[in-house]
């Protein structure tokens, strides 16, 4: 059990491919969350003119469910941006925004007329902080220079490790 725990909050490195590719999806779409929605947030004018009337649907009041909106929109984002904390982030902002698209949304996906509900785009948010929560960031981040144990070691000097190896003393 422990080691599954350590293997899930591990960061780790995958083929070059895959590391660029974790790296274009972190900053491709939390930077326009951060910027349509977490700015928003932040600025103190925005905030106070949202605050009255934001959605509440973990009853705790209008201005505490914005908070937790803020810390998602704004806070979180710009942390999967860099790659820093980034499972911890992933999983709050997928709480969250799941929480927003059932109980506010009530899963809209598509919409019709003239203001229709974009569920869709709130959706891809959700799908993909899930899976950076699964995944990881990757070797382009800040996870990776903070916790990697494998620093400064080019992956092709690095010496095998097996599951099965006990080292002696």
């Amino acid at each position: 059990m422990i080691n599954t725990i350590k293997n899930l909050l591990a960061v780790k490195s995958h083929d070059l491919t895959t590391d660029i590719g974790l790296l274009i999806l972190r900053v491709g779409v939390f930077i326009p969350l951060f910027i349509k929605h977490g700015w928003e947030k932040i600025y103190l004018p925005s905030f106070w003119e949202m605050a009255p009337t934001f959605p509440d649907p973990a009853h705790i009041g209008p201005v505490h469910s914005l908070i937790v909106a803020l810390i998602s929109d704004a806070i979180c984002s710009i942390l999967l941006v860099l790659g820093l904390g980034t499972r911890f982030a992933g999983a709050y902002i997928f709480v969250v925004l799941s929480t927003a698209w059932a109980f506010t949304h009530h899963f809209i996906f598509l919409g019709k007329g003239l203001e229709p509900k974009h569920g869709e785009l709130i959706f891809l948010y959700i799908v993909t902080s899930l899976s950076l929560a699964l995944l990881g960031p990757g070797k382009f981040s800040l996870d990776w220079l903070l916790w990697s144990r494998n620093k400064g070691i080019p992956a092709a000097t690095r010496p095998a490790v097996e599951a099965n190896d006990v080292v002696a003393r």
